[in-house]
């Protein structure tokens, strides 16, 4: 006679079993349709990650990426294992690599575990709001791909980009525009960026002031908020739907249409992973927002 807890035993047991079939049946599926690259041994999770992994000229040992690395373009062509913040073990595991570079903030935290106790390499790379920590993941990717000759160089080069950005963006406190990051406008209700994030970086490293300082993180924010923060200019991601609402759109509702941004119709939109993703291209994204701020060579 099985009692309950052996039964329970052989169900774990079973359900283990058909576990590890499914992932050697998904890594041969996976391997069939990708060409044959004995090199390819990395899952990147994380844009700027990848980013840095490309720049680095390491493309090819990439197996396998997540859903926010879609840059450069031929990265896309890699099996993509879901969004960062919404990992399964058994979409990671069944990419088969052997090196794991995540960028900090991955998830849910259960994945993770069942991640790390697998046989794979993991490296988590530290998150970045300033030119400093943009230098650290170049660093860290470069040793976890023993690249270290390639990332001195890249840090070389984007240390400089970056000063010369920071340089050119400076401008008198009293000059300074300021700038409200609307992550989203669903159900008509602003959703904004306060201090501590990675919008926030960015409007301050292009030579403005975040209209939003009295909370930290992304949250939704009432009528009367908005116009108190009294933006200049909206910055949005530039994606339609919630994330990109058009002008007349924007500028019609009632939290913004008093506001001075709306009086002038000031808005700027940025592609998301360039503005928010601290890697080799934040320079570009500096330069960018100051020139759409201030005008081109300001």
């Amino acid at each position: 006679m099985i009692r309950k807890r052996d039964g329970f035993a052989v169900f774990t047991g079973i359900w283990t079993a058909l576990f590890g079939a499914f992932v050697a049946i998904t890594v041969s599926a996976q391997q069939a349709a990708q060409p044959d690259n004995p090199n390819a041994d990395v899952l990147s999770i994380g844009g700027s990650v990848t980013e840095i992994v490309v720049a680095l000229g390491q493309q090819h040992r990439l197996k396998a990426r997540d859903t926010t690395s879609s840059y450069p373009a031929g990265v896309t062509n890699l099996p993509d294992v879901g969004y960062m913040r919404a990992l399964s073990p058994e979409g990671v595991l069944s990419v088969g690599p052997s090196l794991i570079l995540s960028e900090e903030g991955a998830g849910p935290p259960e994945a993770l575990d069942v991640i790390r106790a697998a046989d794979i390499g993991f490296v988590e790379v530290p998150g970045a709001l300033t030119a400093e920590g943009i230098l650290r993941k170049i660093a860290i990717i470069g040793e976890a791909l023993d690249a270290q000759d390639q990332a001195e160089t890249l840090s070389a080069e984007v240390e400089a980009d970056l000063a010369k950005a920071l340089a050119d963006a400076d401008r008198p406190e009293a000059d300074k525009k300021r700038v409200l990051f609307v992550l989203s406008t669903q159900g008509g209700k602003i959703n904004a960026s306060g201090t501590g994030t990675a919008a926030d970086a960015l409007i301050r490293m292009a030579g403005g002031v975040n209209a939003i300082s009295d909370f930290k993180g992304y949250k939704q924010i009432t009528d009367e908020a908005v116009g108190m923060a009294a933006p200049d200019v909206i910055l949005m991601m530039d994606r339609g739907g919630d994330h990109g609402a058009g002008d007349d759109e924007l500028f019609a509702m009632p939290a913004v249409r008093l506001t001075p941004a709306a009086q002038t119709r000031s808005s700027v939109r940025m592609d998301g992973l360039l503005m928010l993703g601290f890697g080799p291209r934040t320079a570009q994204a500096i330069q960018m927002l100051n020139d759409a701020l201030y005008g081109q060579g300001a």
